[in-house]
């Protein structure tokens, strides 16, 4: 059951990941077409099977929003059978991700260099805390980790005798799952070429990492480190929330222009004709004294009034939703990144979209998150197994499937 439609139509994925950055992965791949099969743990599956609450029924909904568009095979890799079954799938497979701790998959028999023997084009990613190589390859990695040791958590919070802030989101897992994405695709189309597969290798440190391109760069420049500066920018002013009479709004006048147009906006002489604000060197240096000057004017109107107002002079601006706004906005849903797919015992789910859209090749958003071990026996079939193997392989515990 190939996914069909999409730029990536025809690649096939065995996941071998679980928890966050390598569904993370998966389900960009998914979106673009590729056949992605979901290899579980068993017992118990994906750890996001379990990390409840909230639940919507009995499915966990941490794993239904990372895991639509993929089928699943639940397979215990302790077993001869669940090896073989692996070692299957991954004979004709185009790609095969993992994210367990070094070593493991070579403890298996699983590793990279065990398979790529009978496939050579298989393009082998590996997502871990801080990458196969290095003095720390052997360490295990969180996010929380990864957002301290990169300098995110440093630059993140309201700054100054503030303790460190963690960005909300799993920013580093969600990041190292699109830049292994970006490299799988990279390494396929070279593979496509060239008919040799490729090892892929990328972390939550590094995608930490590339979040401090503008502090590094004032870094590199000075050698001194930047700190949190709340939601302001380090290189230009006013770039921030600002408080309204009903909530928060972001201002965003980057540049020379667009505080030009903020003072239209405001209408207020006393700030234009300060020669403290009248560039961005000045306002980057008096920034606490221009949000001082800011934010009681910023108090004095709705967020509404204010997003009028700049929308009619063309300042880039919004409002600071929560999730459940975001959801409901008419903008996101009509990008289709709020959307309702298609699962085997809820009937819909609610899920979010594919940020990439594709004029020739449509994303694929049309299937939801499978329950665990859905797809076990269709996939073996797929692979060559008789009904008979299937059936020992489940009486064997090697194997479960949900039918």
């Amino acid at each position: 059951m190939a996914r069909g439609d999409g730029p990536l139509a025809g690649m096939k994925v065995i996941d071998l990941t679980h928890v966050m950055a390598g569904p993370t992965c998966a389900l960009m791949l998914a979106d673009m077409g590729a056949d992605v099969i979901k290899v579980e743990k068993v017992p118990g599956g994906d750890d996001t099977r379990r990390a409840v609450p909230p639940k919507i029924e009995d499915e966990a909904a941490a794993f239904l929003v990372m895991n639509r568009g993929k089928r699943s095979v639940a397979v215990d890799l302790k077993t001869d059978g669940g090896k073989e079954v692996v070692r299957k799938l991954a004979a004709d497979a185009d790609v095969v991700i993992e994210n367990y701790r070094q070593g493991t998959m070579a403890k298996l028999g699983l590793a990279y260099e065990d398979l790529k023997k009978t496939n050579p084009k298989l393009v082998w990613c590996s997502i871990s805390g801080f990458g196969q190589t290095g003095p720390y390859a052997e360490r295990g990695g969180f996010d929380l980790i990864a957002q301290g040791m990169s300098g995110l958590m440093h630059i993140t919070g309201e700054g100054p005798g503030r303790p460190p802030c963690k960005v909300g989101a799993p920013i580093t897992d969600i990041t190292a799952g699109i830049l292994a994405a970006m490299g799988i695709s990279a390494a396929y189309a070279n593979a496509l070429k060239t008919g040799e597969g490729q090892l892929v290798d990328t972390s939550l440190f590094e995608a930490g990492i590339i979040h401090t391109y503008w502090q590094s760069a004032i870094t590199f420049a000075t050698g001194v480190s930047p700190g949190a500066m709340g939601s302001a920018h380090p290189l230009n002013a006013p770039y921030q929330a600002f408080e309204t009479s009903d909530g928060w709004i972001t201002c965003g006048a980057a540049n020379q222009r667009t505080w030009e147009r903020l003072l239209t906006a405001l209408d207020n002489p006393q700030i234009a004709d300060d020669p403290r604000f009248a560039e961005n060197t000045g306002r980057m240096a008096n920034l606490k004294e221009l949000e001082k000057v800011l934010t009681p004017i910023f108090k004095s109107k709705t967020s509404d009034e204010w997003l009028a107002k700049f929308d009619e002079v063309g300042l880039p601006a919004g409002p600071v939703f929560d999730i459940n706004q975001m959801h409901a906005d008419p903008h996101a849903i009509a990008r289709e990144m709020v959307i309702d797919v298609p699962h085997k015992t809820l009937g819909t789910a609610k899920a979010l979209g594919m940020p990439v859209k594709f004029s020739g090749t449509p994303q694929k958003t049309d299937q939801g998150a499978p329950v665990y071990g859905q797809h076990t026996r269709e996939v073996l079939a797929e692979h060559g197994f008789g009904a008979d193997e299937i059936q020992a392989l489940i009486d064997a515990g090697a194997v479960i499937s949900d039918e």
